[in-house]
């Protein structure tokens, strides 16, 4: 039969049926690098770099007694959340007599990862002599099933001023979420002068809750944040920061300079009921107007 078409290989029952490639968990990458420097007596940016997923806005701080000095900077992941394999860098340069604050403009979310890669935030922080650098990000909402690896490394001058906060949520508990498989490893650095002057580690696996109810880890917390303030005349906030702290948090000089507290909670709120009032007396000031939201 003429014109007739090829015949192709029959379909049998014993024919192999390939089986369709892993998917591959969507990336997300970004970077940013913010500098501070000051002028006329005002903090200013002084350079900006952006990448990927990574944006961020300079709202301007108006306050009933002017715009404060210090220059805010929000930081905003344009991919809604950390999953498997996802990588954000920011990097920071507080120069001298300069006064840099970094916070986020909501929560960030740590989601389950499908495959064995982790996402990972490094975070590389340098404040110049003279300088003051707030970091003060919302709280980072782990999911069941996330797995994250963090770093935080700040190298700053003996005459400069840090102050930190790092709170984590395991688990929204309004919506009945309980965190049983998460991989969490993070890492907190801070040279003075290039001299090793703090570091924190904290490596959670498995049944995150499991672990949050032994009494000689967090006595069935499901919330925490970690404090610091590294400055020349850190002492002197020790005592009125121990009025404002809890039953479920305890307040140290562990070193000439260096304030450093621990906070434990049942969730979220109760965290920020305790986190709000004592950022303020630290910070000096109101907290920037996203915590608020």
């Amino acid at each position: 039969m003429k014109n007739a078409r090829p015949r192709t290989n029959a379909i049998t029952a014993i024919a192999p049926i390939s089986t369709p490639a892993q998917s591959q968990q969507p990336r997300a990458i970004g970077a940013a690098d913010i500098r501070s420097k000051l002028r006329d007596g005002m903090s200013v940016l002084d350079d900006l770099r952006l990448s990927g997923s990574s944006r961020v806005l300079f709202p301007n701080a108006n306050y009933p007694n002017g715009r404060t000095a210090a220059l805010q900077a929000v930081l905003l992941n344009t991919a809604g959340g950390i999953t498997g394999g996802d990588q954000f860098d920011i990097t920071t340069h507080t120069g001298e007599g300069s006064h840099l604050t970094l916070t986020t403009q909501a929560a960030e979310r740590a989601y389950r990862s499908i495959d064995a890669h982790m996402g990972r935030l490094d975070s590389s922080l340098h404040i110049s002599p003279n300088a003051r650098l707030d970091w003060l990000p919302q709280e980072t909402i782990l999911f069941d099933g996330a797995a994250l690896s963090r770093s935080l490394t700040v190298e700053m001058h003996s005459t400069s001023r840090f102050l930190m906060v790092e709170p984590m949520i395991f688990g929204r508990t309004a919506m009945g979420e309980t965190v049983q498989s998460m991989e969490l490893f993070d890492r907190i650095t801070v040279k003075r002068d290039g001299e090793l002057l703090f570091a924190d580690r904290v490596k959670l696996c498995g049944h995150a809750q499991n672990h949050l109810n032994r009494a000689a880890i967090a006595g069935g917390a499901r919330a925490m944040a970690t404090l610091l303030l590294a400055a020349p005349d850190a002492d002197r906030y020790l005592d009125t920061l121990r009025s404002y702290l809890p039953q479920t948090a305890g307040a140290s000089m562990i070193r000439d300079g260096l304030l450093f507290a621990r906070i434990l909670a049942s969730d979220g709120h109760a965290l920020r009921q305790s986190l709000l009032p004592t950022l303020t007396y630290l910070n000096g000031a109101d907290l920037p107007r996203t915590w608020m939201l």
